[in-house]
């Protein structure tokens, strides 16, 4: 049992879904790394069943507010998600109260993360109920290789949870096209299902432009414009793997676009298209996350303004940029300033046309703010 500090429940009362270190006045027993415990005000009122985590400053994970709740199988059963999608997310972590818990479907297999400790004794659990929604699962592997892990005290790792998964990469539809996911050396589990709508957007935009697709990985936002109708499109990664993944995904949709591969680090590569004069009709910057904590914010809108900056000079007359951030400790009103404040620097005042999401399948919390962590904005120059 966990009992807080006077006045510290007041976030719990709203329903957030973690307790830091700082706001425990004691802990009662000697619960381990993962068990499931209860937590109290300082008067001794209920306030959530939690996770445990002794290692971490997020002490505590909730798993339920209801004093009535067992974690059991049918809590884990009723709170992952089936939709009509060849590939979608089934769980995303805290909004889905799955704290640390993000599942993906590809087509018949499922990769997830399992980045809390309470994990650790409910994983059995959770594959059982995976099998059980998921009858059609041809195999199930925990990608588990973030370093968020060693935050929670426990080892990255990488392993099959049931079935068979190929080590060739897997096809899967979206939107009309087919796309290559390597899911066992892809980045998270394997492929940013979270931007299907703003693909899908890409691609309504693109009609006879000239398009700069930036930080592409394997290709998605390219693909897209290059399946609109776009006149040429480049993709440039720093990732040679990724971009063979990339210029495979083309040739399994027979697309006609002429499309450019380019192996370079983007902020380097913009500079040289600056630097020679060149302009593009539609620019995508989709970077990695740049702040891995609030210490990085600083540092990391500097890189987000600099690649804005340069991108903007990159446009064309009545170019477009769509711009996106994806990390969590960027708020969607920092980002705007970021690119606001690049484009004074450029000299170029751009307009907001419009806001970009993460797809439905990544529901974010009303409580739980920081479950938005994807933004984007598409601007254009003013005229």
């Amino acid at each position: 049992m966990i009992t807080l500090l006077p006045n510290r429940e007041k976030s719990l009362l709203r329903l957030h879904p973690w307790v830091f270190s700082g706001a425990i006045d004691k802990i009662i027993g000697n619960p381990k790394l993962g068990e499931t415990v209860k937590i109290q005000d300082s008067k001794g009122n209920f306030l959530a069943w939690a996770a445990y985590s002794p290692n971490s400053q997020i002490r505590a994970r909730i798993w339920s507010f209801d004093e009535n709740e067992k974690i059991d199988k049918n809590f884990f059963l009723k709170r992952l998600k089936k939709l009509p999608y060849n590939a979608y997310r089934v769980a995303n972590a805290e909004n889905d109260f799955l704290p640390g818990c993000i599942i993906d479907y590809y087509n018949g297999y499922l990769s997830i993360q399992l980045l809390s400790a309470g994990w650790e004794i409910h994983r059995s659990v959770l594959v059982e109920c995976l099998k059980e929604v998921f009858p059609d699962c041809k195999g199930i592997i925990e990608r588990s290789d973030s370093e968020v892990r060693i935050k929670e005290g426990l080892e990255p790792l990488v392993q099959i949870l049931y079935g068979e998964v190929p080590k060739d990469p897997i096809i899967i539809e979206e939107n009309g096209l087919k796309i290559l996911v390597d899911l066992h050396n892809g980045h998270k589990t394997g492929y940013y299902l979270d931007q299907r709508n703003a693909r899908k957007r890409i691609g309504e935009l693109a009609k006879d432009k000239n398009v700069l697709n930036c930080f592409c990985y394997t290709g998605g936002f390219g693909l897209f414009a290059a399946a609109g109708g776009a006149k040429s499109v480049r993709q440039i990664d720093v990732s040679a793997s990724a971009l063979e993944l990339a210029k495979q995904n083309a040739e399994l949709n027979n697309l006609a676009t002429p499309i450019d591969y380019i192996e370079s680090d983007v902020f380097a590569y913009l500079r040289k298209c600056r630097d020679r004069g060149e302009t593009f009709d539609l620019i995508i910057l989709d970077p990695p996350k740049f702040a891995e904590s609030v210490s990085q914010v600083e540092k990391a809108a500097k890189g987000y303004k600099d690649i804005n900056l340069l991108a903007i000079k990159l446009l064309a007359p009545g170019g477009m940029l769509a711009t996106f951030s994806c990390s969590g400790h960027i708020s969607p009103e920092l980002f705007q300033k970021i690119v606001a404040d690049a484009a004074v620097d450029a000299k170029r005042p751009v307009h907001i046309l419009e806001n970009f999401r993460q797809a439905q399948d990544h529901p974010v919390l009303s409580s739980f703010p920081e479950g938005m962590y994807l933004k984007g904005y598409l601007v254009a120059p003013s005229r």
